[in-house]
């Protein structure tokens, strides 16, 4: 199933963030899950990450548990809020249009 995952960094945890986002890529590297888009939530310039978003293929919630467990920014204790959801495609503008 497909699921989304939103994680919104806790007020002024920038610095922190910055401090663990290359063991964060490293991590992310590895495929510990299925992605199939993620990237940094941030400000309205664009620039100044302040979450995390990621969609996901995964047989449970307990999969994205443990992904998320061993996730260097979640270990920081840098996400305040975390909102998992079932997610029912309908719209995909972002996929190579195959021939």
């Amino acid at each position: 199933m497909i699921l989304v995952i939103l994680c919104k960094d806790k007020p002024n945890s920038y610095k922190k963030r910055m401090e663990v986002i290359d063991e964060h890529r490293k991590y992310l590297s590895t495929k510990p899950i299925k992605t199939l888009l993620s990237g940094p939530l941030t400000d309205i310039s664009g620039i100044k990450m302040n979450g995390s978003f990621f969609m996901v293929e995964a047989s449970s919630e307990d999969e994205i548990k443990k992904f998320q467990i061993n996730d260097p920014i979640y270990k920081a204790g840098i996400w305040s809020e975390i909102t998992i959801s079932p997610f029912n495609k309908r719209v995909d503008n972002l996929s190579p249009i195959i021939k």
